[in-house]
């Protein structure tokens, strides 16, 4: 029964990464991220980590996805821009990189289809999951999470700034007494 799941879940993964990335509809690529979110919290299920599969449902399909939704909308899915490649070299860099990447992917659905069992599951959880995830998290990995709650907070911070910039024709004559 696991196993038809996760052949079921892999192939909505698979699908709803691809019809994101190839996506002609900005806003249907982004329900597609939404529709990918739900096949990773069914993977996470299967791994018996249910906090996880809670968190993924609740924070990245539920509020980043509604905080991508409303960036598309602010700026518009009408407006068709024109793409230019400014950094020399970028596609061949992205093609050799997407060809490590499908490497990388076949080498993992190999491994995953040979008779070699699985073990660990249980004794990772033997503690209960969300236990054992806060014991790791804060921790063997605590300078990673940091670096990364800094590095959203100067995201925050950078993305606020850019859009309280004004246009150079909406600002306000300075005062020459001030």
């Amino acid at each position: 029964m696991e196993k038809a799941v996760f052949i079921i879940a892999s192939i909505g993964s698979v699908l709803s990464a691809v019809w994101m990335v190839f996506g002609e509809n900005t806003v249907h690529s982004a329900l597609a991220l939404v529709a990918n979110f739900f096949t990773l919290a069914v993977f996470y299920i299967l791994l018996e980590a249910h906090f996880l599969a809670a968190v993924q449902i609740i924070v990245y399909a539920g509020a980043i996805m509604v905080l991508f939704l409303f960036v598309i909308m602010l700026l518009g899915v009408d407006r068709r821009d024109q793409y230019r490649e400014t950094i020399p070299f970028q596609f061949p860099l992205a093609v050799l990189f997407s060809a490590g990447l499908l490497g990388v992917l076949i080498y993992t659905i190999r491994a995953a289809f040979t008779k070699t069992p699985f073990t660990g599951l249980a004794q990772a959880n033997a503690s209960g999951n969300t236990q054992g995830l806060g014991r790791l998290l804060f921790t063997h990995y605590l300078f990673p999470f940091e670096v990364t709650s800094l590095l959203l907070i100067v995201a925050a911070i950078g993305a606020m700034v850019i859009g309280k910039r004004r246009p150079p024709a909406e600002t306000q004559p300075e005062d020459e007494d001030a």
